[in-house]
């Protein structure tokens, strides 16, 4: 399944926040996939290899909260890369939130937050992306590029999962 993404605009303090959410169906369970995002992000570019070249931690472990990573991924055709770090993770609901910190994205949006979150969809599961930007200015697109990104990363990571039983 894939969705159309959904935008929502809610505003704080004089900036506005913006919202979309990305759902996407995959096969492999909820917790093996959480899983993948939680614990192995060391092993993305050998799961998703047409989008991430290379990851790198800069700081922290690759575990931990506050934990912060450099990315190095194709976008639109180009490589690009982003410095996020992990700001909260919640193993019982399998929600990730991730911030950005500086990188390709924040030519065009002043804040970016990403989150996760898996749950249980008949055999399979619902990976759901929800991202939280600002724009830059009012001549800057919808993030769409990047929600069709994170759908097929998670089909990336799914397939991989379901490869690796």
């Amino acid at each position: 399944m894939w969705a159309i993404p959904r935008v929502l605009a809610t505003r704080r303090s004089m900036a506005q926040i913006r919202r979309m959410d990305c759902k996407v169906e995959v096969k492999s369970s909820a917790d093996r996939f959480f899983d993948a995002f939680n614990t192995k992000a060391h092993l993305m570019p050998k799961m998703s290899t047409r989008l991430i070249s290379d990851v790198k931690l800069l700081q922290g472990d690759w575990n931990s909260l506050g934990s912060v990573r450099m990315w190095y991924y194709a976008s639109q055709g180009k490589s690009a890369a982003c410095k996020e770090a992990r700001e909260n993770v919640d193993e019982k609901n399998r929600t990730i939130v991730y911030s950005m910190l500086e990188g390709e994205i924040s030519n065009y949006y002043k804040t970016w937050k990403s989150t996760l979150n898996v749950t249980p969809n008949g055999e399979g599961s619902l990976a759901e992306w929800t991202i939280e930007y600002e724009k830059q200015n009012d001549h800057v697109p919808e993030p769409l590029n990047y929600c069709y990104f994170y759908a097929i990363w998670s089909k990336d990571v799914d397939a991989y999962l379901l490869n690796a039983k």
